[in-house]
């Protein structure tokens, strides 16, 4: 190696550290669970073996204690409405579908046992679009359900959000 090397591969290894110096000294950071201020929550107002009910569950489990009963808990997390919905979006020119739109709404309050209200009744309505082959119907039946179970995730992660909130 000569010595005009060295401070080329000098000037290298600093272009390459530069971005991890750069990330380690603004203060990122990857985001964290939401952080519940509170000891127990009870989950009403949702239909029977609702999927939204379940992730919303077992993710609040990892927090908090998830009771069965709204009067022992701490915070009840009421269901207003909860809709799973799909529309055309678009035709082709014979009339036939070429897009559909996907929607979920989630309605819903938070508050104790003793009805004083912690989160007014909020509501999430999120929106995706697919595109639509007759001759692929079962692989768009999965898609679909792909879709709804990606929303359903945003949802939670939403509410947890808002959960995080409350000062009891």
């Amino acid at each position: 190696m000569s010595s005009s090397e060295a401070p080329i591969r000098r000037r290298r290894r600093l272009a390459a550290a530069a971005p991890l110096l750069a990330l380690a000294g603004c203060g990122f950071q990857l985001k964290g669970a939401a952080e519940l201020r509170f000891g127990s929550i009870a989950l009403a107002g949702f239909a029977p073996r609702s999927p939204l009910a379940d992730e919303l569950s077992s993710t609040l489990a990892r927090s908090v204690t998830v009771l069965p009963a709204p009067d022992k808990a701490d915070v009840v997390l009421q269901a207003l409405v909860e809709q799973r919905l799909r529309r055309a979006a678009a035709f082709t020119a014979s009339g036939q579908v070429r897009d559909i739109q996907l929607r979920t709404i989630f309605k819903y309050s938070a508050r104790t046992p003793a009805e004083r209200e912690l989160l007014a009744p909020s509501q999430i309505e999120l929106y995706r679009e697919m595109t639509f082959v007759e001759a692929k119907t079962l692989g768009k039946e999965q898609e679909e359900q792909a879709l709804y179970r990606e929303m359903q995730s945003d949802i939670v992660r939403q509410v947890m959000l808002r959960l995080s909130t409350i000062r009891l």
